[in-house]
This record gives structure tokens, C-alpha cells and sequence, in this order.
């Protein structure tokens, strides 16, 4: 078992008012060498909060947030993985942002980041 960190990628069209989704997650393994970013936007879910949102700019900022901690990285290429992530999940006024960041054990660091985004960001219906 190895050490994670992640945080919750959240859009929040209205900065004042303060209301967000959940669309993504981050994870960071320092000791398993493992960054990725993956985000799930559904588009009818945002538009209830704010139906004048640009989704095609949160589009955007998500991808930016995914290929950041991929092999590519863009212009944080040359940081370390865990200074990315860092830099990724530093407070921001903005309507793509990042929640506060919790820590956990994993053996499979993908693995953890595929329950973490069924339990925080998925949508699942029950037949209840």
C-alpha cells in the first residue's frame, strides 16, 4: 500500500454564488510515480446551475487539467509530478477549480481513481 493525495475537479459557473459540480478528480501517488487527472462533464448537469455557461470553455480547462499531468504537460513539463499537483490543486477563483485535497492508501492508484470518480462525480441511478 502507498501513500495517494487527490482533490475533486469542480466547475462552479457562478464564482458569488458559490453552487459547483463535481466533474473530475486528480490524483497524485508520489511513491507509485502516478499523476493523472480524468474529468466527466455532463453538460445537462451544468446547464441547471447556470444555463449561460460556456461549456465549451470548461471544456477546455478540463483537458488543460488532464494533459497537465500527462506525459506531454505542456508548459509545466519541466515540474516535478508532485509539483504539478500542487499547482493544479492551488485555491483559485475560477469556474474551473479544484476542491481541498485529502489523502489515502492504495495499492493501484488507477484503480482508486476509477472508485473516487464513481463515488464523487458519477451519476448513478438506483431502481428504488
Amino acid at each position: 500500500m502507498a501513500v495517494y493525495e487527490y482533490a475533486v475537479i469542480r466547475v462552479m459557473p457562478c464564482v458569488v454564488r458559490g453552487e459547483f459540480l463535481n466533474v473530475g478528480v486528480i490524483l497524485y501517488s508520489q511513491p507509485n510515480g502516478y499523476l493523472c487527472a480524468r474529468a466527466e462533464l455532463e453538460e445537462s448537469r451544468l446547464r441547471a446551475l447556470d444555463e449561460t455557461v460556456d461549456v465549451g470553455e470548461v471544456g477546455k480547462a478540463l483537458a488543460a487539467y488532464e494533459r497537465a499531468c500527462s506525459a506531454d504537460a505542456g508548459p509545466l513539463r519541466g515540474e516535478s509530478l508532485g509539483g504539478r499537483f500542487r499547482w493544479l490543486t492551488a485555491p483559485r477563483s475560477t469556474v474551473v477549480q479544484t476542491g481541498p485535497v485529502h489523502a489515502g492508501l492504495t495499492g493501484d492508484p488507477e484503480a482508486e481513481l476509477e472508485c473516487l470518480l464513481d463515488r464523487l462525480v458519477r451519476r448513478r441511478t438506483s431502481a428504488h
